[in-house]
């Protein structure tokens, strides 16, 4: 794989996301701990044993809590995963801040040996979709423009296409929806700077924020998406990806026209013309 030029430019900085979960705390973690659960779900639903397990994370001890044996990986933006050496990756709440998510998959896929399983969980677009909107009206109406200040997240077609592009075999891309509650947009902050997800974008504006974005933005929140208790919903969304690195044993499509058996004989019925 050919790795981005040392000056090519970037969407994140991850200089910026360093600092940032620097400053996490533990009790803020919730999503990675739903992560967890999710990861445990779906290996309870595969007919597998696996022994060689790395896990990609920024925050290994939520890990080492449930699968001590893993091999634990930060995700820097070359993996330290060695070829052919895993049956399982799990890469985990850390995709959504890659500058280049294919080239991420793509070295999960190397370091699989064949018949090996990649899952990954990361925020979908979906995440703070309330929060968007809200900051993006209130600066238009505030200052008369517009900064980017939620990271853009890919939607759950395009991550199962980038599966695909990276070579798995038996793609699967699903999500699961959670909705948090908060007194206000500062009780939200707050809990985004705890979990270490506030904004790294390289592009982000670096001159502090005019107090009345926020509290223009608090004044829309409260009017387009408060639960019946008057506290702020806010959606995070968790994209699961599952794939496979090839292997001669797995299942094969069937090629077209080599059926042995018509699907009306199957259902009973009779087959003929559609109307024009």
């Amino acid at each position: 794989m050919k790795l981005p030029e040392a000056n090519a430019p970037s969407l994140f900085d991850r200089r910026a996301l360093a600092l940032h979960r620097a400053r996490a705390q533990d009790e803020a973690l919730f999503l990675h701990r739903a992560t967890v659960d999710e990861v445990q779900d779906r290996l309870s639903m595969v007919n597998k044993t696996f022994t060689a397990l790395a896990i990609v994370t920024p925050f290994a001890h939520i890990w080492r809590e449930v699968i001590p044996e893993a091999e634990f990986v930060p995700d820097d933006e070359v993996l330290a995963l060695q070829p052919g050496t895993h049956d399982l990756v799990i890469h985990a709440m850390a995709l959504h801040w890659a500058n280049d998510p294919v080239g991420q998959l793509i070295q999960c896929r190397r370091a699989l040996r064949p018949d090996g399983l990649l899952l990954v969980v990361c925020l979908g677009g979906e995440t703070l979709h309330e929060l968007r909107a809200v900051l993006g009206q209130a600066e238009i109406e505030v200052t008369g423009g517009l900064s980017p200040r939620i990271v853009p997240m890919a939607e759950l077609r395009d991550l199962g296409g980038l599966l695909q592009r990276a070579g798995f075999a038996l793609p699967v891309a699903d999500t699961a929806r959670l909705t948090a509650e908060y007194r206000d947009m500062q009780h939200l902050m707050h809990d985004l700077r705890a979990m270490g997800e506030t904004n790294s974008l390289s592009g982000r504006m670096k001159q502090p924020t005019k107090r009345q974005v926020f509290t223009r933005a608090q004044q829309v929140y409260a009017d387009n998406f408060s639960t019946p208790g008057g506290r702020l919903a806010a959606t995070y969304e968790l994209i699961c990806l599952t794939g496979w690195s090839p292997d001669d044993s797995q299942q094969k499509p069937l090629r077209p026209g080599s059926a042995k058996a018509r699907l009306a004989d199957a259902l009973g019925t009779k087959e003929g013309k559609l109307s024009n």
